[in-house]
């Protein structure tokens, strides 16, 4: 039998057999008449047993002596004195920003490291000689500053070229004394992800070792705030905690603010304030208590005016870095681009009168149609110096750079005509508005505007002037004689309106054939619910976005449109509300539904598609009613655009598109042509109304307007969803362009 080795068992065992022993000798009872006992830990003589396996404890003897105070605290110091010491054997690396008040030895290091490969480096110390060397103070010597590689791995090249202007720009390098510039870039080129890339450079880094800024502020349109909250976000990862202003109480926004604003110091909790200019506009005092060291001016053409007072409010904060954004700096005339530029760089083009004199003026008079050679010649040299000066702080790329990324985008102009309704409603309009005498013998009154109004509203379907035909307001008395019997606004009729007959057939033929989701964007709100209505009769999904839609939840059902699993098909958009800065690439067709005096509202809307993550070929339809007042707005676009292209594209052979006086021919209706526009411009591609590929030899094949590129008739058509809806409407005509830049569409 196997008995246990275990030191307890084998002390008991030998206990054991030492008393039966002592029982034999005595004579006792035999063990089998006893019961068996439990081992005590005492003997009989009462000595603790100890095992042979254990050493006893030895005593310690060396207490401590009695010390006074004073020794004892000198004991205690001389311990906490002594230097920390990183507990790995052999460590050698660095302790970190704060190593127990230990400096760091040696010279100063940049952030990052500058040669690492990719690596974006936007300041490099000048070369200094070995004499020069010994000489410094390694205290004050400049460092490299780089870009994060969090970020610069995921910039393309023209994102790194525009972050270094920037950088440039804003550290007074570029301009000496200035210390704003503009971010001019075309849609879709990444503008957001570079201005982040340059706030977090300058709130981590300077040549100087320490943060350049302290704090930072992104104003922009109230649609936009959580846009660019999310994409701090998602390129930053956590490594900043930004502040977004998107609603509350004006006590609870005020307390915000000024929480923001006393922030100091080299780590603050939330450096990047985000705001919308109406919030701005309504809290500004708050913000102008303190100095923020850099502002950000999201689609920054909405301080085209100086005279309002979002311009003056930002204008007052107590600033010296400023960065405008916007796609369109020029979008009506020179004198708001003067006032763009005089809000990041003040001075840099003198006065208002000063440039309007020197600037403005003689480039207009080059400009006309009707110019001597003199002032074009005059025109030309201002406006070359003009460009000097403003190319010195803004930098602009076209969206032609987005062909390597970004799939075909197709823009189409479809000339629309008018039903017999229409057609009968707008000459009738013409014969009894008195508005149209008073313009054109050059006054502009607030009953003329009202005409104009009235006339669009009229091009894109007869119910949205239906109640004034019932008012018989003027220029529609007796109007209402000419609805069908029984009409009623409760429902659409998209038959009654060219466009809207357009429409419904592209929706049609689009649901049917292809996956696809399009974007409806209009500027005004009762179209908008005539988009609905047109919806909800053929069933089709959809959301909207206008004015009424509160800032959450727009970023709410953008995000959810956007999701390739959502079932909307149709997205619905107000270009006043939501027309800037969207992404909208859950979709890839877009119908603009009605022109804007202002070119730079109907670019931005139709951008929405076309951007980073686009996977699709993408389809831009622009709506225009045929030999109407909406040609005469596409006209006047083009003219601004080209002054755009001169002073800040810088093209040189931008036509002289039309004279000013036959831009004021704007109530008259020409029932007799397929485009007006297309008329206007002599476009010599076309030979007996069809495209000729390639144009006749010995002809100018350069078009009036450099995005006419292409005119046809069905033959000409490269969209199959404008064939069949061609095929299936016999009542419009169109002309089209497209751009096929991208890669290489014959």
């Amino acid at each position: 039998q196997r008995r246990s080795l275990a030191p307890s068992q084998l002390a008991k065992r030998k206990a054991g057999e030492e008393e039966e022993e002592e029982e034999e000798e005595g004579g006792r009872h035999p063990p089998k008449a006893r019961k068996r006992q439990k081992p005590v830990s005492e003997t009989e003589s009462g000595e603790c047993y100890r095992s042979p396996f254990r050493k006893p404890l030895a005593q310690l003897t060396n207490r401590p002596h009695c010390l006074d105070s004073s020794q004892h605290e000198a004991f205690i110091r001389s311990i906490l004195s002594k230097p920390f010491k990183v507990p790995i054997p052999n460590y050698k690396g660095p302790l970190g920003l704060r190593a127990l008040g230990i400096k760091r030895a040696g010279l100063r290091s940049p952030l990052h490291d500058p040669f690492e490969e990719g690596a974006l480096v936007l300041y490099e110390p000048p070369l200094l000689s070995a004499h020069d060397q010994l000489k410094i103070d390694k205290d004050k010597a400049p460092v490299h500053v780089v870009v994060d590689p969090v970020l610069s791995r995921v910039l393309r090249p023209h994102q790194r070229e525009g972050v270094k202007f920037l950088w440039d720009c804003v550290t007074s390098r570029r301009i000496p004394g200035s210390h704003g510039c503009i971010m001019a870039d075309e849609m879709g080129l990444g503008k957001t992800l570079q201005c982040i890339t340059l706030m977090w450079t300058l709130l981590r880094q300077s040549p100087d070792c320490k943060p350049e800024i302290e704090k930072a502020m992104v104003v922009s349109p109230s649609s936009l705030v959580r846009n660019w909250y999310n994409e701090v976000e998602k390129w930053l990862g956590g490594r900043i905690q930004p502040l977004a202003i998107d609603g509350g109480s004006k006590e609870e926004i005020d307390r915000k603010l000024v929480g923001f604003m006393n922030q100091r110091g080299l780590r603050v909790p939330s450096p990047i304030l985000i705001i919308s200019y109406e919030t701005f506009r309504l809290h500004a005092e708050a913000l102008q208590k303190g100095s923020v060291g850099l502002v950000i001016c999201d689609e920054g053409h909405r301080l085209k005016n100086s005279e309002n007072q979002t311009y003056q409010a930002l204008n007052s904060l107590n600033t010296p870095r400023r960065v405008l954004i916007s796609g369109t700096p020029i979008q009506n005339d020179l004198l708001e681009y003067f006032s763009l530029v005089h809000f990041v760089n003040s001075g840099i083009l003198g006065t208002a009168q000063e440039f309007k004199r020197h600037f403005e003026i003689p480039i207009l008079k080059g400009r006309d149609a009707d110019a001597s050679e003199a002032e074009r010649h005059k025109g030309e040299e201002r406006l070359k110096e003009l460009i000097s000066i403003v190319n010195r702080c803004l930098i602009r790329r076209t969206s032609d750079i987005l062909s390597k990324y970004l799939p075909v985008k197709i823009e189409q102009v479809v000339c629309c005509r008018l039903t017999p309704l229409q057609a009968e409603l707008y000459k009738n309009f013409l014969k009894q508005a008195k508005p149209v005498e008073e313009l054109k013998e050059g006054k502009i009154s607030v009953s003329s505007l009202s005409s104009i109004t009235s006339l669009k509203k009229l091009c894109n379907h007869p119910a949205l002037i239906h109640d004034k035909c019932v008012e018989e307001e003027e220029g529609f008395m007796g109007a209402l004689d000419l609805f069908p019997a029984g009409y009623s606004t409760k429902s659409v009729e998209p038959q009654l309106s060219g466009k809207m007959l357009v429409l419904d057939y592209i929706l049609a033929v689009t649901k049917s054939t292809s996956n696809d989701k399009v974007v409806l964007v209009s500027n005004y709100t009762q179209t908008l619910d005539l988009f609905e209505k047109l919806c909800r009769n053929r069933r089709y999904l959809y959301v909207r976005l206008d004015g009424t839609m509160s800032i959450k939840k727009r970023a709410k059902i953008v995000e959810r449109f956007n999701s390739p699993s959502s079932p909307e098909f149709i997205f619905m958009l107000s270009s006043k509300a939501g027309g800037c800065g969207l992404n909208l690439i859950g979709a890839n067709r877009l119908v603009m539904f009605d022109p804007d005096w202002n070119p730079a509202n109907d670019e931005q809307a139709m951008a929405r598609v076309w951007r980073d993550g686009q996977k699709k070929t993408c389809y831009i339809y622009r709506l225009l009613s045929t030999g109407t007042i909406e040609e005469k707005i596409f006209q006047r676009q083009t003219h601004k655009k080209a002054l755009s292209s001169c002073v800040v594209d810088e093209e040189q052979d931008v036509e002289r598109h039309f004279s000013l006086g036959e831009l004021k021919e704007l109530f008259t209706l020409n029932e007799t042509t397929t485009s007006d526009t297309h008329d206007k411009i002599k476009c010599r591609r076309c030979v007996n109304g069809h495209q000729v590929r390639p144009p006749p030899e010995g002809s100018d094949c350069t078009s009036d307007l450099s995005q006419w590129n292409h005119c046809a008739d069905k033959r000409g058509l490269q969209d199959s969803v404008l064939k069949a809806a061609w095929d299936a409407a016999v009542t419009f005509t169109f002309h089209h362009h497209s751009h096929e830049e991208q890669r290489g569409i014959p």
